[in-house]
């Protein structure tokens, strides 16, 4: 095999095993990471938005979380077969787009009793911990070799993400709404090494569609015996979860399925701590929510540590 072949050093990349890579993505990978890095940021992007949406929807947590994908599924099944239209799929629903979706599922679910439960910060400041969990799941169960780089900038992703909340963190707060931010965590980090497993056969359309088919099923049981109502009652609270369904969902979780068939999961989940980023700066635009020195620093610690992560 010629080490000078460029498809080599894409395969190099990806900690030198090319199964870690979809058939179609080893013949037509850039030999560039700037794409799906691209993708990773703008979905972050989308997904840090989801508060204000949540908070602007005129329904209970449960039903916003059920409504935030159940909304998302005719716009992606149109990806699907548009992405699909000239590729026949082999498998459906495979064991590790299930995964994901069971994950996503656990996720919303324990981080809106997280909110519940303890404050806001507390809720945050445990589940952007998540990116630990990558890193230590996928040593224990794929044997996924970090670099030093990825460690540096998660250490740094951390102390920036914890400058974010720390004005605001209670360390009074009831036990049991942290431990239900830890779960948080936990799933969301198994959630990110299934969609990357899941990708490695299918397209990131049909990973993120099945996913989500699995996520709407569970989370709409959890509405109907927790909500008092599952529809909203206003113009705007109906706009809102269409926006965060098809902005939040569709795009957030679409682009960072992307970004996971092409980059390693631990660096793909600090998109957590840009998502934090994210949120702090429309809270800050859209509810006049100040944005103090602190948390100012902590933002830009958290965009040195991922250019330290970035992959070479």
């Amino acid at each position: 095999m010629d080490v000078a072949d460029p498809r080599n050093r894409v395969n190099a990349s990806w900690h030198g095993n090319p199964k870690k890579m979809s058939i179609a993505e080893r013949h037509a990978a850039p030999q560039s990471h700037l794409a799906p890095f691209a993708a990773l940021v703008v979905g972050a992007v989308a997904m840090g938005i989801s508060p204000i949406f949540v908070r602007l929807a005129d329904v209970g947590p449960f039903a916003s979380a059920f409504w935030r994908v159940a909304l998302a599924l005719p716009l992606l099944w149109a990806w699907v077969r548009i992405a699909e239209r000239e590729a026949p799929v082999r498998q459906r629903f495979s064991t590790a787009a299930i995964l994901a979706g069971l994950a996503f599922a656990a996720d919303l679910f324990f981080w809106h009793l997280a909110i519940w439960r303890t404050s806001i910060a507390n809720a945050t400041f445990f589940a952007t911990m998540a990116p630990l969990w990558v890193v230590l799941f996928g040593w224990l169960f794929f044997r996924q070799h970090v670099t030093v780089e990825v460690m540096a900038g998660l250490g740094l992703c951390l102390v920036g993400g914890s400058a974010l909340v720390a004005q605001s963190l209670e360390l009074s707060a009831g036990a049991l709404g942290d431990a239900f931010g830890v779960a948080t965590g936990v799933f969301f980090g198994l959630y990110f090494l299934a969609v990357q497993r899941a990708r490695e056969t299918a397209s990131a359309a049909r990973v993120t569609f099945e996913a989500t088919v699995i996520t709407a099923a569970l989370l709409f049981v959890v509405a109907v015996f927790t909500e008092p109502r599952l529809l909203p009652h206003s113009a705007r609270g109906v706009a809102a979860l269409f926006a965060m369904a098809w902005i939040s969902h569709s795009g957030g979780q679409g682009l960072l399925a992307i970004a996971l068939g092409r980059l390693p999961a631990a660096f793909s989940s600090l998109v957590i701590f840009l998502e934090a980023i994210a949120a702090a700066g429309f809270a800050w635009a859209a509810l006049d929510e100040p944005v103090s020195l602190v948390q100012a620093l902590g933002g830009v610690t958290i965009l040195v540590g991922i250019l330290v992560a970035r992959p070479r």
